[in-house]
């Protein structure tokens, strides 16, 4: 018998595929469970659909990350950090910080976890990379200063 896999199940195959299978597994396991619907016209047709739609979204979000990384190109964003009397800092600078500094000063609003940062010793200028997407990323300077106060 064949079904459309509505999640992945080990063994079987992939949500969003048509897959054979024994007709008692199909009747009593994987339907009861909503695990798998009948392959009839309209199911396949509903999961290309759905296929066909996150398809794009993945494409518009290539896009927009594409714009996002020529916002980001050749920028540079300042972060203020506590600085004791020989020059090093108190605690580290993260990718937390420097996003709140990106969305503060620039606009752009960029996820923690996309954000490496080399080591950050002191005051000066470091290189940040921001991956946005698949195979999207970009390389921009942080300037830390000692804050004042």
């Amino acid at each position: 018998m064949k079904v459309l896999l509505e999640q992945d199940i080990k063994g079987t195959g992939k949500k969003g595929d048509i897959v054979n299978v024994a007709e008692g597994y199909a009747r009593n396991f994987l339907l009861p469970r909503k695990m798998a619907s009948p392959a009839d016209k309209a199911a396949v047709n509903a999961m290309n659909i759905q296929k066909s739609a996150a398809q794009h979204r993945k494409f518009q979000a290539g896009i927009q990350a594409r714009e996002e990384a020529k916002r980001l190109e050749n920028t540079a964003v300042v972060v203020y950090a506590r600085v004791g009397g020989s020059g090093k800092l108190f605690g580290n600078i993260s990718g937390k910080e420097v996003a709140i500094a990106l969305e503060k000063q620039k606009g752009i609003t960029l996820d923690k976890k996309k954000i490496s940062l080399e080591p950050v010793h002191g005051v000066g200028e470091y290189k940040a990379k921001a991956n946005l997407f698949e195979g999207v990323g970009v390389t921009f300077t942080v300037i830390v200063k000692a804050m004042e106060g």
